[in-house]
C-alpha cells in the first residue's frame, strides 16, 4: 500500500446542532469526505503502525549515530553577489551600480570577499571554522522560473538540454527517508515547519509531520459548542474504531488517528517543557527554528527538519529588502545554533541553505536584480570543515547575462547524504555526483 504525500488532515466541525447525532454519519462516508481534522492544513505525522510501514516496501538503511540535517530554504532567488561580495573585482561595481556594497560596509572573509553587513550574527561561525560556503552552485540548462527551478532542486533532477529530465519525481529527502530501516525510523523522522509540505520531503511511503503553528497543531474544536467538545472527540474515536471490511484500512485510519492525536499532544508538551538557552528574535524564521530546536531536544528520532524564509525575489528596492531578509536569516540561525549547542546537540546537527537560483549580476532600472542562475550555499555545523569550496562564478564570462555555475548542487546533496547521513547518494540522486570534502566525519 502506498500513501500520497498530499495525505492531509483538515479541520472538521460537526453539524450545526447541539446534539451529537452519530447515527446520521456513518464511518465510510465520514472517511470518504475527509472529515477528520487534527491539524488544519498540515500533513499527518509518520505514526502509522509498523506493519503498514513495512508493507510500504521501504529500503533499509542501517542506523548510525545521531545525525540531523536542517534545511533553511531561501525562497525567491537569493542574490548571491550581495550576500558574499567580491569587493576587489571592479566588474562587480560596474554591473551593480547603486546596488554595490563598498568594502568598508562588509564583514571581511578574506582579502577578496566580504559578508553582507547584516550577516554579522553568523560571522563568528565563519571565524570558528564551522561555516562552509559552496560557491557558484547551479546546474546545466538552468530555468529562470521559480516553480520549475524549485522543482529541480526539490526533486534533484535537471533538464537535459531540452531532451527531457534527468532524474525522477519525489523529493530527494523523501527518498532518503524511504531508505531508513522501518524498525528504527521512529514516529517522527522528519518535521516540516510551514503551511504545507516542502516538496523535497515528499514521499509516497513515509508521511511527514508538517507544523504550521503550535496553535494549529492540535485537534481543532468548535468554540461554539465547548460543552460537548469531549463528546465529539469520543465520537471521532468511535468512528475510527468501528470495524471495516478492509483490515488494512482499519489499521491505517484507526492507528493513525490515535497516534496523530498523541503526536500533537507530545509537540505541545515538548514546547511547554523546553527552555531556550538564548532569546530568539521576534521573527517568523526564528520562531520556526525554535520549534525544530525543541524537536531535536525531545525527539531522538528526528533526522531532517525544514524551514523556509521567503521574499528573496528582489526585483525592486533590493538594498533595503535584501538586507532585512539577511538580517532575519542571520540572527535566527545564530540563535538556533547557540540554543542547540547549549543543550548539547552541537555535534548532531548540520544546517544547509539553498535557493532556487541567484540573481543577474547587473542591476535593473527598479533598484533590484532579475532572475539569475548560480549562487552560494551555506553549511553550518561542528562537523563542517569551514571555508570556501568551488570556484566563484565569473563576472565577465557570462551566459546571456547570467552567471555560469561552477558546482552542481547535487554534489552538495551527495555530500550531506553520504558524509553526514550515511545514505547511498547515487541511488537517491539518480546518478553519481562527487561529494565535496567539507564534512569531517560520517561515523
Amino acid at each position: 500500500m502506498e500513501f500520497s504525500e498530499e495525505f492531509s488532515i483538515y479541520s472538521w466541525q460537526a453539524p450545526h446542532s447541539k446534539e451529537v447525532k452519530t447515527n446520521m454519519l456513518n464511518r465510510r462516508s465520514f472517511l470518504k469526505q475527509s472529515a477528520l481534522a487534527l491539524v488544519a492544513g498540515t500533513t499527518m505525522p509518520a505514526v502509522f503502525p509498523r506493519g503498514v510501514a513495512v508493507a510500504a516496501g521501504r529500503g533499509i538503511l542501517a542506523p548510525s549515530p545521531r545525525r540531523v540535517l536542517i534545511i533553511v530554504q531561501l525562497k525567491g532567488g537569493n542574490d548571491g553577489l550581495n550576500t558574499i561580495v567580491p569587493h576587489t573585482d571592479g566588474t562587480y561595481y560596474d554591473l551593480r551600480g547603486e546596488l554595490a556594497l563598498t568594502p568598508d560596509q562588509l564583514i571581511p572573509l578574506n582579502d577578496e570577499l566580504g559578508f553582507h553587513p547584516n550577516l554579522s550574527a553568523i560571522a563568528p561561525l565563519w571565524d570558528s571554522g564551522d561555516l562552509a560556503i559552496v560557491q557558484g552552485t547551479g546546474y546545466p540548462y538552468p530555468s529562470y522560473s521559480h516553480f520549475v527551478a524549485m522543482n529541480y532542486w526539490e526533486q534533484s533532477r535537471t533538464p537535459d538540454g531540452g531532451k527531457g529530465l534527468i532524474g525522477s519525481g519525489g523529493g530527494w529527502l523523501g527518498k532518503y527517508l524511504e531508505q531508513l530501516d522501518p524498525a528504527t525510523i521512529g514516529a517522527v523522522p522528519a518535521m516540516n515547519i510551514g503551511s504545507k509540505l516542502a516538496p523535497e520531503l515528499a514521499s509516497r511511503k513515509v508521511p511527514i509531520s508538517t507544523v504550521r503553528s503550535l496553535n494549529n497543531y492540535q485537534l481543532q474544536k468548535d468554540n461554539r459548542y465547548r460543552a460537548i467538545s469531549e463528546t465529539r472527540l469520543d465520537t471521532l474515536h468511535a468512528l475510527y474504531k468501528t470495524p471495516n471490511s478492509n483490515p488494512g484500512m482499519d489499521q491505517l485510519f484507526g492507528g493513525a488517528f490515535q497516534a496523530a492525536l498523541d503526536g500533537s499532544i507530545a509537540v505541545q508538551e515538548a514546547h511547554a517543557a523546553y527552555t531556550p538557552a538564548v532569546t530568539y528574535p521576534d521573527t517568523n524564521l526564528a520562531e520556526d527554528l525554535l520549534l525544530l530546536a525543541e524537536s531535536i531536544h525531545f525527539n531522538q528520532d528526528l533526522k531532517v527538519g525544514h524551514v523556509a524564509i521567503g521574499g528573496f525575489d528582489t526585483h525592486a528596492n533590493q538594498l533595503a529588502e535584501h538586507g532585512a531578509l539577511l538580517l532575519e536569516f542571520s540572527e535566527a540561525v545564530a540563535a538556533f545554533w547557540a540554543d542547540i549547542a547549549a543543550h548539547g546537540h552541537q555535534d548532531e546537527v548540520v544546517i544547509m541553505t539553498w535557493s532556487e537560483f541567484g540573481r543577474r549580476p547587473d542591476s535593473n532600472a527598479s533598484g533590484g536584480t532579475d532572475h539569475g542562475s548560480a549562487g552560494p550555499i551555506f553549511l553550518f555545523g561542528n562537523q563542517v570543515i569551514g571555508g570556501r569550496y568551488g570556484e566563484p562564478a565569473s563576472l565577465t564570462d557570462l551566459d546571456k547575462k547570467n552567471l555560469k555555475f561552477t558546482t552542481d548542487f547535487r554534489s552538495v546533496y551527495a555530500t550531506v547524504l553520504e558524509k553526514w547521513l550515511g545514505a547511498p547518494a547515487a541511488d537517491i540522486l539518480h546518478g553519481r555526483f562527487e561529494p565535496i570534502p567539507l564534512i569531517a566525519t560520517n561515523t
